[in-house]
């Protein structure tokens, strides 16, 4: 089954506060996918790398293949 979202080694950090540490994930195509976690725990930094909305310091986003 082909892959919708694919996410490796995504790394987001705000001046001193590391907002998303080393994520890894792939979702594939007509998946309902969770995504869980306390306040505060990198969700919508998460997704707003995904979109392209924020720039990644390291790692790398693809979305149905194409890098974001």
């Amino acid at each position: 089954m082909p892959i919708a979202l694919q996410t490796r080694s995504l790394t987001k950090r705000f001046a001193r506060h590391m907002a998303v540490d080393d994520v890894s994930m792939a979702v594939p195509t007509q998946a309902i996918y969770g995504f869980l976690g306390a306040n505060g725990a990198g969700k919508t930094t998460t997704l707003r790398l995904a979109l392209g909305l924020l720039r990644a310091d390291s790692g790398w986003v693809e979305l149905f293949g194409r890098r974001v």
